[in-house]
């Protein structure tokens, strides 16, 4: 499924100045990741021309233009214009030629100036569009920043999950979503999670109704978005003991829109401080990234000791 970002949000998040506000913005959408510095179409060359990107205009380009005669300037702009380009952007607040109005109201091609380096505007605008067009998918589950681990909690419904979630909010840990996460994939390696705006900040207590995190626990109990760095799958104890790994030296994984997470699945039965056992997981976690693997550190001693009873 492809998605789009409206031409008027990237003006607003960018605070871009609209050289012509007469040509309307309504309906126009961008769908492409990528940008463009059209340098090389600037100069005749328009063989694999991805024509649908924002095109930007840096220091390099418009000195270019400034270098050409009058007639020669203005053919390759309008032979940019004709191209049916998405929208100009100007950077480091550049003059804008007259060419570029004519042709702009000619083919009704909106421009925009912004007083922000080029290197740097360009760098934002990849950064936001990867996010904004990032493919995704909702999932059933609560995502919680605990010790900066992205934890996502899935299991059955009824099984604790939000009740799991408010405990370590209350151990000072954040929430960014309770039942429904929204999930973009921002890089190969990189997952994103949200929370939809209609049940942002809420989390749902059976018995006891909706909860609003945020003004019972305060701001610095919720977070806007993090990276998904584990996965936490809570499921019914079956009994029987060698169900699950007691070493932690084999690792499991959820694959989400085609990237792997660690996933732990953790049983539930009474008595277990499962706000705990979250808490423990993510600081393992993170000692793992950090190169200390504790598992095989164990095995380690045990592989020695048997070689010290051995001799």
């Amino acid at each position: 499924m492809m998605y789009s970002a409206e031409l008027k949000k990237i003006v607003e998040a960018f605070q871009l100045e609209n050289i012509l506000p007469e040509i309307s913005l309504e309906g126009r959408c961008i769908s492409r990741k990528e940008t463009n510095r059209p340098a090389l179409q600037l100069a005749g060359f328009y063989e694999r021309f991805d024509h649908d990107r924002l095109q930007i205009i840096g220091r390099v380009e418009h000195s270019y233009l400034q270098s050409l005669p009058t007639e020669k300037r203005r053919e390759a702009i309008c032979h940019l214009f004709q191209s049916h380009i998405p929208c100009l952007i100007v950077c480091k607040n550049l003059e804008i030629f007259p060419e570029m109005l004519e042709f702009g109201r000619q083919y009704q091609v909106p421009i925009f100036r912004t007083s922000q380096m080029t290197t740097e505007f360009n760098a934002e605008m990849i950064f936001w569009l990867r996010e904004e067009l990032a493919e995704r998918v909702m999932m059933h589950g609560v995502l919680v920043d605990i010790y900066g681990e992205g934890v996502l909690i899935t299991g059955a419904s009824g099984i604790g999950k939000s009740e799991t979630a408010l405990e370590l909010i209350k151990r000072g840990h954040r929430l960014i979503a309770d039942d429904a996460v929204e999930i973009r994939k921002i890089a190969d390696r990189r997952l994103i999670g949200t929370c939809p705006e209609l049940i942002r900040y809420l989390i749902e207590l059976r018995g006891i109704g909706v909860l609003n995190v945020k003004e019972l626990f305060g701001v610095g109990a919720i977070k806007e978005q993090k990276t998904i760095d584990l996965v936490i799958h809570l499921e019914i104890w079956d009994g029987k003991a060698d169900s699950y790994d007691r070493l932690g030296l084999s690792e499991e994984y959820m694959e989400i829109l085609g990237n792997k997470v660690l996933c732990n699945t953790i049983p539930i039965r009474p008595g277990r401080n499962v706000a705990v056992i979250c808490e423990s997981a993510a600081i393992m976690n993170r000692q793992k990234k950090m190169g200390d693997f504790t598992a095989r550190e164990f095995e380690k001693r045990i592989w020695l000791e048997n070689e010290k009873d051995a001799d």
